[in-house]
């Protein structure tokens, strides 16, 4: 009978909603475009889509060109195998890896999508990324190598025993445990469309990766611009050191000596992601100042290759960078940074220094691709996944080149969003976005959701998430309100490292000042608001549960810090602790800030509604977090729900996976929030 009651209630709080809104099921329907590279000549955008089937619970992967002159775009793949890392090499032609045939292979086609060829036939391979030389003289594999003993090395009479034996730290890493092997470049000499070498091993006999692990990938290295060198980026520590550092640096290889150097012997922070000047006269790429901070300001470091002079190009402009390409008169270089809660495109002047902001407009920009008199690049908002866009760099307009999306979305209500400025307890003026549900009426009384932001240093910016869909959750009739609190980067680095060693401190007060704001509009149901965030997001709504004063009917915590001490004790980066809490709770001078900043101290007034959601594979935030909090939940009596992935980590991917995902969490909203 309650469950009939409760079914009734969830079909009533419903039936306001338009049947033409975006649905977490129509969201999985949503192809998803990444890449836009330019061709050698100039003439076609190259680009990736992804589908999903929820059925079969998996994805494919297929190509696309544009072609700029025919403002035309073609599919060039639509098999059922994926086609990935798909690149430029010489005279137009397209390298990829497919797992058509005999597993993952180097594959080439023309720009058509025609004569496909199969270049590598490698056995057994653990191939995990890819690129061609621009003269296609060689390729450089991602391999994962074993280069560390197992428990059955040791042991060889017991090859069915299931155990480790760990003498040092980063046994696991986000959401993976550590498979004794570090992730190689081998380079491929090729000739005819064969190889011709066996494959030369960048890293030969070093217990290093030769990129960033988990996430990083071929962005990591680069051929030099006669395709005889390779710089890629490595942080080589192991164990304790590892964890505790993010000094990673850039390291030269010759291909034909087959000799190493370090290139940036002195910085002492994340180095990463190399790129080399189309006249052979830079190498330029992303370098954060501090050590141990994963989120410092991330600047352009430019080096003139024949002086071997440095210089930081956006020194003194206060943003952080997240991609950047040079233009081809090799004066100028573009990159895209957050600002404002948005991501914005920027261009300095290499002599100058001069910056200028190209972009200023309500949307992120995710990629770029820059050629003689515009920029090819990929834009998104809060209520429009990613399209393909050229901005005149004479005139500034953008003008949209696919719409791979269309049919779908022409078909459905859109949210609306506002840009809002909230003063905070401090006399700051803090951004909120607000995102409206379809056909919103100011004269109707609406539920509300606080959205309280991971990271803790990402940005609140136009993004469109496939894990916390802003457009989705306004779709289904919640205001939601989404503040760039103190730590977000985007309106300098002053406001972005404010959030360091005072977790529960001004940023919470920043949440609050949003709500308090927000409430007083009579379009928002006071008795009606949640919150709900994950990671560091999800930490706050643990938090704010100990101070909220009523101001919360129910709550959402995915993969939250609830614990800081059994936090320490568990996670595996440590730099990122060390930064930002201040280190280990043993330590006398960090007691008061364990005692002040866990959750875990403040449950003694935690007296609303919680669903606690967990991976098990999550390493960062592990999932005993989530069983503490949600036991602590059960054990006062509260209204509580563990929604638990075994097989999911810090977020959850897989299609079917995230689909419980939303309907628990709506449901879950809605038993609180709709009457």
């Amino acid at each position: 009978m309650k469950g009939f009651i409760l079914l009734i209630l969830l079909c009533v709080s419903f039936a306001g909603i338009s049947q033409n809104v975006l649905t977490p099921d129509l969201l999985w329907k949503l192809k998803r475009l990444s890449g836009g590279t330019l061709s050698p000549d100039g003439k076609f955008v190259l680009y990736e889509v992804r589908t999903y089937d929820v059925v079969l619970n998996k994805s494919n992967n297929d190509l696309f060109i544009y072609d700029l002159k025919k403002n035309k775009s073609s599919q060039i793949t639509n098999t059922p195998f994926s086609e990935l890392e798909a690149q430029w090499g010489k005279n137009n032609t397209i390298w990829f890896l497919s797992t058509e045939k005999d597993g993952l292979q180097v594959w080439k086609m023309n720009v058509e999508g025609q004569e496909k060829t199969k270049i590598s036939n490698f056995k057994d391979l653990e191939i995990e990324g890819f690129k061609i030389a621009p003269d296609e003289s060689s390729f450089i594999l991602i391999q994962a190598v074993k280069v560390l003993p197992t428990i059955q090395d040791k042991y060889p009479d017991l090859p069915k025993a299931n155990a480790r034996a760990e003498d040092d730290l980063m046994y696991r890493h986000w959401d993976k445990y550590q498979d004794f092997k570090k992730r190689h470049l081998f380079v491929y000499k090729i000739a005819d469309n064969q190889i011709t070498t066996q494959g030369e091993d960048l890293l030969f006999n070093e217990k290093f990766d030769g990129i960033l692990p988990p996430h990083g990938g071929s962005e990591q290295f680069n051929y030099s611009t006669d395709c005889k060198k390779i710089v890629y980026t490595s942080k080589k520590k192991l164990g304790k050191e590892f964890a505790v550092s993010t000094n990673s640096q850039l390291y030269e290889y010759t291909i034909e000596t087959k000799q190493t150097k370090l290139l940036t012997e002195g910085y002492k922070g994340y180095d990463v992601n190399p790129i080399f000047s189309i006249n052979s006269k830079y190498l330029a790429w992303q370098s954060m100042a501090e050590e141990g901070h994963e989120a410092g300001k991330n600047d352009i470091i430019l080096r003139d290759l024949s002086s071997g002079k440095d210089i930081n190009l956006t020194k003194n402009n206060d943003v952080s960078v997240t991609d950047f390409q040079f233009h081809p008169n090799q004066k100028d270089i573009y990159y895209i940074a957050a600002h404002l809660g948005t991501k914005t495109i920027f261009k300095v002047n290499i002599e100058t220094l001069v910056h200028t902001e190209i972009t200023d407009e309500t949307c992120d920009y995710v990629s770029l691709a820059i050629t003689e008199n515009s920029i090819i690049a990929g834009r998104q908002s809060m209520i429009a996944p990613t399209d393909l866009f050229e901005i005149s760099l004479k005139k500034g307009k953008a003008k949209q080149l696919t719409e791979i999306n269309k049919e779908l979305l022409s078909k459905i209500d859109l949210p609306s969003i506002e840009k809002r400025w909230v003063e905070t307890t401090d006399g700051k003026r803090m951004l909120v976005w607000m995102i409206f549900p379809p056909k919103f009426n100011a004269d109707k009384k609406y539920p509300a959701l606080l959205y309280c932001q991971g990271g803790p240093q990402s940005p609140v910016s136009q993004f469109f998430s496939y894990r916390w869909n802003f457009m989705v959750m306004a779709s289904q009739g919640y205001v939601v309100i989404a503040p760039n609190r103190r730590g977000l980067p985007g309106f300098g680095q002053e406001w972005n490292d404010a959030i360091s060693k005072d977790w529960g401190g001004q940023a919470m007060k920043d949440y609050l000042s949003a709500v308090d704001n927000v409430s007083t509009e009579p379009y928002i149901d006071v008795n009606r608001i949640g919150a709900v965030g994950a990671s560091y997001g999800g930490y706050s709504v643990y938090y704010l549960a100990g101070i909220h004063n009523n101001r919360f009917k129910t709550f959402v915590a995915h993969c939250g810090l609830f614990n800081l001490e059994s936090w320490y004790g568990t996670t595996e980066e440590l730099f990122f602790a060390n930064h930002d809490i201040g280190g280990a709770y043993w330590k006398p001078e960090n007691k008061e800030f364990y005692a002040k900043n866990s959750p875990h101290n403040k449950v003694n007034q935690w007296n609303t509604p919680i669903m606690v959601i967990h991976g098990g594979m999550d390493f960062r935030v592990p999932e005993s977090e989530g069983m503490q909090a949600f036991q602590v939940a059960q054990l006062k009596g509260l209204k509580s729900r563990y929604l638990y992935f075994p097989e999911e980590s810090h977020w959850v991917t897989s299609p079917q996976n995230s689909l419980v995902w939303y309907r628990e969490f709506f449901e879950w909203l809605a038993e609180d929030l709709k009457h």
